[in-house]
């Protein structure tokens, strides 16, 4: 039986990655990730939030496990119209906007229209401006060329775009010969993706879980609150997110990165300490690592209150909140990690 499925995980990973789902506006991908967990066979339920639960019944009832992951990406919301027709923006979470400049992207309607336009700096052209090459590229210099005969706000209006209208902009998804996936938002639908593997994975060869299990995809963790809605009576929680790689951190694109600590402080030692155990029986490619401007789902429970064992692993990602890329194999290292966990 092989856990990681690599035909597997390039099919769904394309469906998943190129459904938009900017926090805030997740139910499209929300609804796409539920039917692939009822073609498993397994329950689920789409919270109040919007998150999606789904609930396991393990061979030990003694504790209640978590893990999860977050469907919701980085994106932009129409802040205003300007009396030139173009749109100004304020962000949804932290996109690393220098890289914004020259985007494609869409904005949706709040009456389900879809308009296409480009991302640019308030200063585009070399051949007009003078600071085109170094004017700030923070949200107040960047504004949307829409792809529509408009000349002013009143055009713009017509179409029915409005402040507060959902953009998002492209994923550029891809996955190499050489097994790079490279592409918006592996933050965190890599780790979506590989959820809905091992679901299937313990589907298809009628595995039991350890202990009964809640499994999350979240929404709203890229603003911050996103796991607060988690049920109350577990004991310990593993969230699957990104890993972070750079100056003299330890993770890589090739391992799964096993956090110690991150903006909010230390994750659970005992926990911590089992998965890197873990990690080392089954062989897997790891790193324990600091992450210094992070926050997770774990932070977001313990924000809201609940008493439980928090934990963080992931594969590493390049250049996060960026053009972010990954490998396969720090995918399936992380895969085969969260399995020894519940499973295993």
């Amino acid at each position: 039986m092989i856990l990681f499925d690599k035909d597997y995980f390039k099919k769904i990973s394309e469906e998943v990655f190129k459904t938009d789902s900017p926090t805030g506006y997740t139910t499209n991908v929300i609804n796409l990730v539920k039917r692939y967990i009822d073609s498993y066979g397994y329950e689920s339920k789409i919270l109040n939030s919007g998150a999606l639960e789904v609930s396991i019944k393990g061979e030990d009832s003694s504790k209640l496990v978590a893990t999860s992951a977050h469907c919701d990406t980085l994106g932009l919301m129409v802040r205003s119209i300007k009396s030139n027709g173009k749109l100004a923006l304020t962000p949804l979470g932290g996109p690393s906007t220098p890289t914004l400049d020259g985007e494609y992207c869409t904005i949706h309607t709040r009456e389900g229209k879809k308009y296409t336009g480009t991302i640019l700096s308030t200063s585009p052209a070399v051949h007009v401006f003078k600071d085109a090459n170094t004017k700030s590229r923070e949200i107040d210099e960047l504004e949307i060329r829409l792809d529509e005969e408009v000349f002013s706000k009143e055009d713009v209006e017509k179409l029915g775009i409005q402040n507060g209208d959902i953009v998002s902009y492209d994923t550029k998804f891809i996955i190499t010969d050489t097994g790079f996936l490279k592409s918006r938002f592996v933050d965190d639908k890599a780790s979506v993706v590989i959820l809905l593997m091992l679901l299937k994975y313990t589907s298809d060869h009628n595995i039991k879980f350890k202990h009964d299990t809640k499994i999350y995809f979240i929404v709203y963790e890229e603003v911050g609150h996103g796991a607060s809605i988690i049920d109350k009576n577990i004991s310990e929680f593993v969230t699957l997110d990104m890993g972070t790689i750079g100056l003299d951190l330890a993770g890589n694109e090739y391992a799964v990165s096993i956090c110690a600590k991150d903006s909010g402080g230390p994750y659970d030692y005992e926990l911590t300490t089992k998965l890197i155990q873990m990690a080392k029986e089954n062989n897997l490619s790891f790193t324990v690592d600091i992450f210094p401007f992070y926050g997770s789902d774990v932070g977001a429970a313990r924000r809201a209150g609940i008493d439980f064992k928090g934990a963080l692993i992931g594969s590493g990602v390049s250049a996060s909140h960026g053009m972010e890329r990954t490998h396969i194999k720090g995918v399936e290292n992380t895969l085969k990690l969260i399995y020894a966990y519940l499973v295993k």
